[in-house]
């Protein structure tokens, strides 16, 4: 018997950028998605050389049927975009196919949509359409099938916009074995950021004129499409803005700004530093931890350069110094050093304020760019051991500006005395589990601050229209901005109050001398700048850490707690104070109790210390320093503090002798359930619809981690048998009554795919039913009955 699939490999764009795409499946009636073949392996190259990519796909198909199955691919390419030389290869053959216009590609994607019943289509409508012929895939075989395309590549305001869309992957239902893409970028003028909002590449870079960016995935279920941005602009520091304004009226803009120093510099333009190692040795330090803050130690102190000051000071009940006063690095004062923390020995409390007072009492050069790296493992137990008092002697002896890197060891640090003191001191918090190696944290944080470009940094935006009263931006993070590094890229993220030139600038100091930059550009307007729509989600997420850090460091605040909470329900964003939004029993509906329910569990912030005060302050430093929504990072931090949490409310409401109420939505975490590119978690009976959700949506426990999904700029939750909006679920009650019903594959639902250029066709690709707000009117997606 022969089965005819249609596989899909698509080359899309968002506005300037090209896409290029690993295949879809859509499933025939009566067959389900992926049942038939799998797909082994995807491997991409591109190399971009002056704005020119050359992009090849490879992808193993594998026929796990007992049939022949017969596959055609089909090409979604936008008309906007210059592709040339696209070749399609099976096993070594080229295949010829045919290109159609938009609105004949248009009427054949409704065509297969209708008579296979699956949405999955939708969201290439407007789009071009290239048609291979059919060729086989003989029974248990696999066949190999390359792409090649050259794409010539537009730019922004000096940014150069990349993009590969893998989304298309989730519709097969099979996992990828293997996932490797290496983009390879090289330009005449030199690179400055280079940035992804999408995934963690790894980014290095030889020289200011190459990057090597490769991202690596085992097991891949839901892949984001994957996006890249490179800027070729500046001078000994590059700038680059990302602006997105949303459609409503009068709504503020959202910005990033990337900043990055030059890779290299000329020999003997380094600048010299003043490096405090301060480092706990109290008895709760003894066996693996002090070996390993000692190996730290040493790692940092051989990465001194021969013009840095240094000195370390040890601490358990008392305090003791390397050297009376700093100490200039030589080959025998190095020496010297490691010697010294070779004899380091645990014993004793912990008097933190003295070490720390100590230690900033040594400096006196205000032009320095000076970092004190602070290990502790334990609270304090010798000497002034309130937090508040503690964190106002550091400040008063910091006469020089020092910035503090406090690094937590184990849970049974004052996790709220380190987050305080880096927030005074300009610095960040690390917090490393007791099962984590202090030495790749330390090496971490260590190489970022070896080596600084710039200090004292400011920006300050001018803008050329703005007239009206308040400052043109607002709200930016981090507030307090770090020093600028070689090899690191700073990321501001903030408001903006209208579209407008703006000119931004860069000022800071370099080896003791002022030294500023400027760029004009433009904030953009809501037409220009759909594709951004991430820069909203990274703004949310960082305003949240700053929330929470407020809620931490000052107290209970009401006006503060609503904010969290309607930022969590509107980008899907859960913290272990709002994870109830995704129970299926929660009425948005009544804000007042909504707001008692994140107040409640925000209380788990009174817990200063142990596993429950660990975890809280690292899912919180997680999200203040996130460079992207919806990381990996961020998503593992607040699932481990959102358990810790419950756990305390449950053990409080047993200690009351009465039953736990609260929902225990672990794991409730957007991105985690389903990310900005649509991402979702497995179904509770492993059976998927498009977006990677239970196919039955009858369950009546479905997991809560299938509770919440985010998709382009709108979040959905899981309420009354159906996917609904936050945008439907925070209005009226009067307003939520106007309901329009429309029935999938109709007329009048194939009209709503293709408003505003296809601009919300990616949102009516699944097959369950769906409440979604477009344009001020609600609509109700029913969705055909399955034979």
């Amino acid at each position: 018997m022969l089965t005819r699939l249609t596989l899909m490999l698509t080359l899309t764009a968002v506005t300037t950028s090209v896409m290029g795409q690993v295949p879809l499946v859509n499933r025939l009636p009566g067959h389900p998605a992926g049942a038939e073949f799998r797909i082994g392996s995807v491997e991409v190259t591109a190399d971009i050389t002056d704005q020119v990519a050359k992009v090849q796909m490879a992808q193993t198909f594998r026929n796990v049927s007992r049939r022949i199955l017969e596959t055609q691919f089909l090409f979604p390419l936008p008309d906007d975009v210059a592709i040339n030389g696209l070749t399609l290869i099976v096993d070594g053959k080229e295949l010829p196919g045919e290109l159609k216009p938009k609105d004949q590609a248009r009427r054949e994607y409704e065509a297969i949509v209708r008579k296979q019943k699956d949405p999955a289509l939708l969201e290439y409508i407007g789009q071009g359409l290239f048609r291979t012929s059919v060729f086989p895939i003989p029974a248990g075989q696999e066949r190999r099938v390359e792409i090649r395309y050259t794409q010539l590549l537009k730019s922004d305001s000096g940014l150069v916009d990349f993009t590969l869309p893998l989304g298309t992957v989730k519709h097969t239902g099979q996992p990828i074995d293997n996932l490797d893409i290496t983009v390879r970028v090289k330009s005449k003028n030199e690179l400055k950021n280079v940035y992804s909002p999408t995934h963690d590449f790894d980014i290095t870079r030889a020289n200011d004129n190459k990057a090597v960016c490769r991202l690596t995935l085992t097991n891949v279920t839901q892949p984001d499409d994957t996006r890249l941005l490179y800027g070729i602009r500046g001078g000994e520091f590059g700038l680059n803005l990302v602006s997105y304004q949303p459609d409503e009226d009068g709504q503020q803009g959202y910005f990033m700004l990337l900043a990055s120093p030059k890779v290299k510099t000329k020999k003997g333009q380094d600048i010299p530093k003043t490096v405090l190692f301060v480092v706990d040795r109290s008895g709760s330090m003894s066996g693996e931890k002090i070996k390993q803050a000692k190996s730290s130690l040493r790692l940092m102190i051989n990465q001194l350069e021969q013009k840095d000051t240094f000195n370390i000071i040890s601490y358990s009940s008392e305090v003791d110094l390397f050297r009376s006063e700093l100490e200039l690095v030589s080959d025998d004062t190095r020496t010297a050093a490691l010697n010294y923390v070779e004899d380091i020995y645990s014993g004793g409390g912990t008097n933190i304020n003295e070490a720390l007072t100590t230690a900033l009492n040594q400096l006196q050069d205000n032009d320095r760019p000076t970092y004190v790296m602070f290990f502790t493992d334990g609270l304090p137990t010798v000497g002034e051991t309130n937090e508040n008092a503690i964190a106002a002697s550091v400040d008063k002896a910091n006469k020089v500006h020092a910035r503090i890197f406090s690094f937590g060891v184990g849970y049974d640090v004052n996790s709220r005395l380190l987050d305080r003191l880096s927030k005074d001191q300009r610095g960040t918090s690390v917090y490393v589990k007791p099962d984590e190696d202090i030495e790749v944290a330390a090496s971490n944080m260590f190489g970022k601050v070896s080596t600084p470009a710039m200090t004292d940094v400011q920006i300050k935006f001018a803008g050329a229209k703005h007239d009206g009263p308040g400052n043109l931006v607002t709200r930016t993070y981090p507030s307090d901005l770090m020093d600028l590094f070689r090899g690191e890229q700073l990321i501001v993220v903030g408001r903006y109050r209208n579209s407008t030139p703006v000119k931004i600038t860069l000022k800071g100091k370099i080896a003791g001398q002022s030294h500023e930059m400027s760029i004009e550009t433009n904030f953009g307007n809501s037409s220009e700048t759909r594709k951004n729509q991430f820069i909203e989600t990274l703004w949310a997420t960082r305003r949240i850490g700053e929330i929470i850090d407020d809620l931490d460091l000052k107290g209970q605040n009401r006006e503060l707690i609503d904010e969290l909470v309607a930022l969590s329900l509107k980008h899907g964003i859960m913290t272990p104070y709002t994870s109830f939004l995704a129970d299926e029993n929660t009425s948005f509906g009544d804000r007042s109790r909504l707001m008692t329910q994140a107040e409640g569990r925000s209380d788990g912030l009174s817990v200063a210390s142990g596993l429950g005060g660990f975890t809280q302050r690292n899912f919180k430093s997680e999200l203040k320093r996130a460079s992207r929504a919806n990381s990996p990072a961020v998503q593992d931090a607040a699932e481990e503090a959102d358990s810790a949490v419950t756990r305390r409310l449950g053990s409080l409401s047993s200690s009351r002798g009465r039953a736990q109420t609260t929902p225990s939505p672990s794991g409730v975490v957007s991105g985690r359930a389903i990310g900005a590119g649509g991402q979702a978690s497995r179904g509770v009976d492993g059976k998927k619809d498009a977006f990677g959700l239970s196919e039955d949506p009858g369950k009546e426990k479905r997991q809560v981690a299938q509770r919440v999904r985010r998709v382009g700029a709108k979040t959905f939750y899981w309420k009354n048998s159906e996917w609904q909006d936050a945008d439907y679920g925070i209005l009226q009650k009067e307003v939520q009554k106007k309901i329009v019903e429309v029935q999938q594959f109709s007329d009048e639902y194939f009209t709503l795919t293709t408003l505003d250029r296809g601009r919300y066709s990616k949102y009516l690709t699944v097959d369950e039913p769906m409440l979604i707000r477009i344009d001020g009117t609600n609509y109700r997606i029913v969705p055909v009955k399955k034979n």
